[in-house]
C-alpha cells in the first residue's frame, strides 16, 4: 500500500526538487513538504549532506584532479572551500592551488588569506582552513 500512497501523492502534489512557494505561500520542497511547518529531520539533512559531499568531490575530480594527491587535511580543506564557494569560486584561488600542487603549504596557506573570502566573507572559517594547510608543511618528509 505504501507504494500506492506515494504514487498518489506524487500525482497530486507533484515533485519539485528545489524550494518553491506552494499555492498557500509556504516554502515547499519535494512532494509537498511544507518546510515552514515541518522542516527536515537530522537524518534527512545528513543524507543531503552526504550527497553534496559526493557532488563536490566529483566536481573537484573533474576540474582539478591534483587535489586527490594531497594530505588528508588539504583534501578536506579543498572540499570545504568548494562546498562553500562552489567549484567556480574555489577554482579562482589559482595561486593557492598552484602552491598546493608544488607542496608549498605555508605559502599556499598565506595566499588563501589574501582574499575577500578570508577578509570579509567568513574570516574564521578561512583562518581555520589556512591553518590546516599550513600544518601539511610539517607533515612533509624531510629531504636531505
Amino acid at each position: 500500500m505504501l507504494d500506492k500512497i506515494k504514487e498518489m501523492l506524487v500525482r497530486h502534489e507533484g515533485m519539485v526538487c528545489h524550494v518553491y512557494k506552494c499555492s498557500e505561500g509556504f516554502e515547499t520542497l519535494g512532494v509537498g513538504r511544507n518546510l515552514n511547518a515541518n522542516g527536515i529531520s537530522e537524518d534527512e539533512a545528513m543524507y543531503m549532506l552526504e550527497n553534496d559531499i559526493k557532488r563536490v568531490q566529483e566536481e573537484l575530480d573533474k576540474s582539478w584532479g591534483a587535489w586527490r594527491t594531497f594530505p588528508e587535511a588539504a583534501r578536506m580543506v579543498c572540499v570545504d572551500m568548494c562546498f562553500q564557494l562552489g567549484i567556480s569560486g574555489f577554482l579562482k584561488f589559482r595561486k593557492s592551488r598552484q602552491l598546493m600542487e608544488l607542496g608549498m603549504w605555508l605559502e599556499a596557506s598565506e595566499e588563501m588569506l589574501d582574499s575577500k573570502w578570508a577578509k570579509t566573507q567568513t574570516p574564521n572559517r578561512a583562518l581555520y582552513n589556512s591553518r590546516q594547510i599550513a600544518l601539511c608543511q610539517q607533515k612533509q618528509p624531510k629531504t636531505i
